[in-house]
């Protein structure tokens, strides 16, 4: 049974747990069941642009996912509904809907929640860990590069507990990229 009475919340999985960009009263770590978290959206502004897309993380259908649900004061409510249209919605990838999360403490709540939409042109689908980072390294949209997008994801996630081995393999990838030398014809 949903918590009563109704109060906003938002399901963060991505870059909204660690740069929400909106007032919330409280953040608390939760379950959403019935879609994982997946690096499987082209992303055409804020990580790429579209002649080098970057990846950006949507929810798919299947398993779970654990992030952040923040709760919003309901005079805040429609400028940050409007904030995460703006954000979120930028060329219609994600399905914008409600879903239970279940917080840590066992609470249920009815959050708002980002979906990838598969029918959508950028929809990338499921992209190998190779193919995820041929993308991620090369690309650099309004919000900077792709791969601070995935690191900044994978240190908040290890940081708050969440195992996600997609995330820290991809993370793990970019690292030993960054720690190579850049001309490797001086190495001999």
């Amino acid at each position: 049974m949903l918590s009563e009475p109704f109060s906003p919340w938002v399901f963060g999985y991505g870059s909204l747990i660690w740069r929400p960009g909106f007032v919330f009263e409280r953040a608390e770590r939760a379950l959403l069941r019935g879609v994982h978290r997946r690096l499987c959206i082209y992303s055409h502004r804020h990580r790429g642009t579209v002649e080098r897309p970057g990846l950006v993380f949507g929810l798919e259908r299947g398993g779970a996912c654990v992030g952040m649900a923040f709760k919003i004061a309901e005079t805040d409510w429609p400028k940050v509904r409007e904030y995460l249209r703006e954000r979120e919605q930028v060329t219609g990838v994600y399905v914008e809907t409600h879903r239970p999360a279940k917080l840590a403490n066992g609470e249920l709540v009815e959050t708002l929640t980002f979906v990838a939409d598969p029918k959508h042109p950028q929809y990338a689908g499921r992209l190998t860990l190779e193919e995820q980072f041929a993308l991620v390294n090369c690309a650099a949209g309004e919000a900077g590069p792709n791969v601070d997008y995935v690191i900044n994801t994978a240190r908040h996630l290890k940081e708050m507990g969440i195992a996600d081995r997609q995330v820290q393999a991809l993370a793990a990838m970019i690292g030993r990229s960054r720690a190579l030398p850049e001309d490797r014809s001086a190495t001999g």
